[in-house]
């Protein structure tokens, strides 16, 4: 009894805080009152919360249930006994719940039965799992049937993630400097830890369970050796105690040389005794600390981080070495398929599937190969990453950025769940037509899994805009269930997050929102254009860096004749890493897809659009196009004013302003550049850039954040 009282007293101080202004720190889970008549049917279906077991999870399931149905309902919902209404969470370890003989064999320990259920006459709802966690997931799916307004008397819904690890990476440095960060710190304070434990780890744990998100990758890719010295372990150590209660747990990002770095070898070949020693003492070392410690994630032989290529060995050698260190403790390895080495190949969007497509097979069980969404870098477009259908016998998890390092950032609109759909439901025709890339990923019998590059920081609104937050919401549902759809998501955020009454016009500003970046930035499969090191701001001029792959040059390829890159068979064949069937249909401009055309082919400014347009004409209306989007987008927040609280309704539109503007810029700075390098005149009646070619060439930003130190 004492140990309950003691977790329902760590809640109440958690949860049933005074209120807040609206700032955004709530998230999607502000369990605001709802109207009346909804309220009051919610009431009586939810009377109380019941459990009769102590795992930390449905310790924490209970105490979400009352805090969620309390605000909801505007009247109190507390711990009690069975009667009508009550609510009933357990796992199978409970006598109530196993007598009640539910459909949870297949369901794993994640999965949970949500139902309306009579026992003993009373009508209750049951959120039964096998494992404490399936209960959590349960009791977040109830709240939000009911946030989103959805009746709650009548459920029976039986679920389970699609994908074991839905892993949110954090691009942190120990010094909290966050790389393409743009909400802040890091929120992980080093100096701190252990000594202090910020209350926002745990709102921070909270909120990735409420979306199904498993597992948190501390620090950045270009990893630090100082984070498996025994100080940083001692600090992962509180992280990873905090997290555990909401089902999370931690994974390091480490630097292929730490044995050189911190273990004072002289070596870090991946197949030198001594190393392999050294790696199966760190986890040992790792996992007697943290026992559920997740695994490592390995950026290798890659923008110069060292890796088992300077040793003249495979990606496959490196991670099964760190593979094997991990196997005894149910570790896995999550290895990073984004390489671009020292030596400069024909075509950067080649060269992963080029070095990891030949190891398929050879990697060990519990390794996992991350894969980006596209060849080439979380561009606005791109075409899915060739790798996915090219390895059957490996498993791959798709790599997605959540933080918006090419999309505008926080200040930019860009709801990304119509890019990441479009991704995963892309058809590989690997093995066989109709297998999608959300198929490739599900692969049975091995790993499975998704990654977010996260946008979370030390803002109050956590993310650095209020709709950022649906990137983070979206990745975790499509991480949970990868065939589910964008607009649908983005409905249950808006309700949850702006209000039931308000989701169809926020959902309609967010719908086509990453399509008016992709017009008013790269229309038409053109990508990289961006500023130099930050990528912020328009550059497509650009010529003078050290690698030719490094230039925006190098991507548009535009000329007097035309524009884009020829990746057919006359070209870089980089089309040829797809199955036959879209080489064969990608590889022809007249049935490539236009909005992927200067991505595979180099074409002329003449050519004939579907539109009936020419292909200059096109891009110019294209970019039109885009920054219209963004003036409708302002009209239709503008006319939201009095139905959103004041604060967040001022920081978006003051945001939507900020848009709107460098919308424009981009806008007048690529097309006044492309009109001088193809010497055409702007098509009848487009309104020149506001200067010469030469104002925008001038323009720097040299502190602009995401630009390295």
């Amino acid at each position: 009894m004492a140990r309950t009282l003691g977790w329902i007293g760590l809640l109440c101080a958690l949860w049933c805080a005074p209120a807040r202004a609206e700032d955004g720190y709530d998230l999607w889970l502000r369990y605001q009152r709802l109207p009346a008549a909804q309220a009051d049917r919610v009431a009586a279906a939810a009377t109380g919360v019941v459990r009769d077991e102590d795992a930390a999870p449905v310790v924490a399931a209970q105490g979400e249930l009352v805090r969620g149905l309390s605000g909801l309902t505007g009247r109190p919902v507390a711990a009690g006994s069975i009667g009508d209404g009550a609510i009933v969470i357990g796992t199978v370890r409970s006598p109530r719940i196993a007598a009640l003989g539910l459909p949870l064999s297949g369901l794993g320990r994640e999965g949970f039965v949500l139902r309306s259920m009579t026992i003993g006459g009373r009508r209750v709802t049951v959120i039964a799992a096998n494992a404490p966690v399936g209960v959590l997931y349960g009791a977040f799916r109830l709240l939000r049937i009911v946030q989103t307004g959805r009746a709650i008397d009548r459920l029976a819904i039986v679920d389970r993630p699609r994908l074991q690890l839905r892993v949110l990476n954090h691009w942190d440095n120990p010094d909290r400097y966050v790389e393409r960060g743009y909400a802040g710190q890091s929120l992980w304070d080093w100096q701190k830890l252990p000594g202090f434990a910020d209350p926002r780890y745990t709102d921070y744990a909270r909120a990735n369970a409420s979306i199904g998100i498993n597992g948190a990758v501390l620090n950045n890719v270009n990893a630090s050796p100082d984070m498996l010295t025994p100080a940083f372990l001692t600090r992962v150590e509180k992280l990873a105690a905090i997290f555990r209660p909401w089902g999370i747990r931690v994974y390091l990002s480490v630097r292929f040389s730490s044995p050189i770095e911190v273990g004072g070898l002289t070596t870090a070949d991946p197949l030198d005794p001594k190393v392999a020693a050294w790696w199966r003492a760190k986890a040992d070392e790792i996992h007697a600390r943290i026992p559920d410690f997740g695994g490592f994630l390995v950026k290798a032989s890659s923008e110069g981080q060292p890796g088992p290529g300077d040793y003249g060995r495979t990606h496959a050698q490196g991670a099964n070495m760190l593979a094997a260190a991990l196997k005894p403790h149910g570790g896995v390895v999550m290895w990073r398929a984004f390489v671009y080495a020292h030596d400069k190949p024909e075509d950067r969007a080649k060269q992963a599937y080029s070095e990891f497509q030949p190891l398929d097979g050879k990697f060990a069980g519990n390794v996992i190969v991350q894969v980006k969404n596209g060849p080439i870098d979380f561009q606005p477009r791109e075409p899915f990453h060739p790798l996915f259908g090219a390895m059957p016998r490996t498993p791959l998890m798709m790599e997605v950025q959540v933080t918006k390092e090419y999309l505008g950032f926080a200040t930019h609109l860009a709801y990304l769940g119509p890019m990441w759909e479009e991704a995963l439901r892309s058809d590989t025709f690997r093995p066989r037509r109709g297998t999608t890339v959300a198929d490739v990923l599900e692969r049975p019998g091995g790993l499975t899994g998704m990654a977010g590059v996260a946008n979370v920081g030390t803002d109050r609104n956590w993310s650095g805009s209020q709709f950022d937050q649906a990137n983070w919401y979206a990745f975790g549902r499509m991480a949970w269930d990868p065939d589910a759809r964008a607009d649908a998501i983005a409905r249950d955020w808006a309700a949850m997050t702006w209000g039931p009454g308000l989701a169809d016009p926020v959902v309609a500003m967010m719908m086509p929102s990453r399509q008016a970046v992709v017009d008013y930035m790269m229309p038409l499969g053109l990508h990289h254009l961006f500023a130099t090191g930050h990528h912020y701001g328009p550059g497509p001029w650009v010529d003078d860096l050290a690698r030719a792959d490094w230039n925006p040059v190098y991507y548009h390829k535009a000329d007097r004749q035309g524009i884009g890159f020829d990746r057919t068979a006359r070209g870089s064949d980089a089309v040829g890493q797809y199955a036959p069937v879209l080489a064969k249909r990608w590889g022809d401009p007249d049935t490539a897809p236009e909005d992927l055309l200067l991505w595979f082919h180099h074409v002329s400014w003449d050519r004939r659009m579907r539109s009936g347009r020419t292909l200059w004409a096109e891009l110019v209306g294209r970019y039109d196009r885009g920054v219209a989007t963004v003036a409708a987008m302002q009209r239709q927040w503008a006319a939201l004013a009095g139905q959103v609280d004041p604060q967040r309704h001022g920081e978006v539109a003051q945001f939507l302003t900020i848009q709107r503007g460098e919308a424009q810029w981009w806008r007048d700075a690529c097309i006044a550049y492309f009109a001088e390098t193809s010497g055409r005149a702007l098509p009848d009646g487009v309104v020149p850039p506001a200067h010469p070619l030469q104002w925008y060439k001038a323009v720097r930003t040299p502190h602009a954040p995401g630009n390295g130190r």
